[in-house]
């Protein structure tokens, strides 16, 4: 085990992969590795270093989204196999996160189209995938196993795992070999908790990834930023427990009030500004993974943490 004389740290993220290329037994372009971190980010002297993927998040039903983001992609999110290649060939995302809003209706059986769902978004992006499965605890089980044998072979990152509902997501994520996002409500212990938890019922540690949840700028982003900060240091200390790869989404971003009431013609910049800040924000606090709505933001993150590897302001260039 290393040791980082400057702060005394000797733990190290656990490594762990998205996506898998033709060569590992999948059909994306490239695949990514996240974690093995031995400090806080940007502050390791490595020239190489990866810094945070950015992941488009799209659905298959558009009636759940932002009118913002579908005013700005238009057509596109009608076809959600449309909108996940326009993510990689348009906007330069690094992956793709599918909501599938279409199992949030009430009585939803159609199981089979989710499959369909997942095939399409497959077929048109080689991009790494993470999938959000239904919040119905019901369905969970169909949902996710249908999930998981669709996408079989291509390491995708399900989502999401809660205390009250981790067994159905966790036994497609083991039949499969795909990775799941634990999500825990902005407290450490809790997030420690459902780790434990995922891996007393069998699923690895280099299978889970983090997600303390993230309160938008100005609506509870502080807790968020202190939660994220406070795993990573106990990871870093030795906690093998909290020692995974984090995830952020500040899904409430592009709603806030303050991009609501601004006038129509300002409200697409402040969603933007508003949803870069969250997202760079969440980054410095420790995220490998900043998941983002509107596909403007992608440009000015990747700036942004391109700065801050150099060592520069990552504000001047917006």
């Amino acid at each position: 085990m290393g040791f980082d004389v400057q702060f005394g740290w000797s733990g190290t993220i656990t490594e762990v992969l998205l996506g898998a290329t033709k060569a590992e037994g999948g059909t994306r372009s490239h695949s990514y590795r996240i974690g093995n971190g031995k400090t806080l980010p940007f502050l390791e002297n490595i020239p190489d270093s990866s810094a945070p993927l950015i992941a488009l998040e799209i659905c298959d039903n558009p009636k759940y989204w932002s009118p913002i983001v579908l005013a700005y992609c238009g057509d596109l999110v009608n076809d959600c196999g449309e909108w996940a290649k326009a993510a990689d060939s348009v906007y330069g995302s690094d992956m793709v996160r599918l909501y599938l809003t279409s199992t949030r209706q009430r009585d939803f059986s159609d199981i089979a189209s989710v499959g369909k769902t997942v095939d399409n978004v497959l077929s048109k992006t080689h991009l790494p995938l993470i999938i959000e499965g239904s919040n119905e605890p019901k369905i969970d089980s169909e949902v996710f196993l249908k999930c998981g044998e669709a996408g079989q072979g291509e390491r995708l990152l399900l989502g999401t795992a809660e205390a009250s509902r981790y067994r159905s997501i966790a036994a497609a994520a083991m039949a499969y070999n795909h990775s799941v996002i634990a999500q825990s409500p902005i407290d450490v212990n809790l997030a420690k908790q459902l780790n434990i938890l995922l891996k007393e019922i069998g699923l690895s540690r280099d299978h889970i990834v983090i997600d303390p949840y993230t309160g938008s700028l100005g609506y509870g982003f502080e807790y968020s930023y202190s939660a994220m900060e406070r795993i990573r240091f106990a990871a870093l200390k030795g906690d093998a427990d909290l020692a995974m790869p984090i995830i952020s989404s500040a899904i409430d971003t592009l709603t806030v009030k303050e991009v609501r009431v601004a006038e129509p013609a300002l409200q697409d910049d402040i969603a933007v500004q508003w949803e870069f800040t969250t997202g760079l924000s969440a980054a410095v606090a420790g995220a490998e993974i900043i998941c983002v709505r509107h596909p403007r933001t992608i440009p000015l993150l990747k700036k942004a943490f391109l700065s801050l590897k150099s060592g520069k302001n990552a504000a001047g260039g917006q």
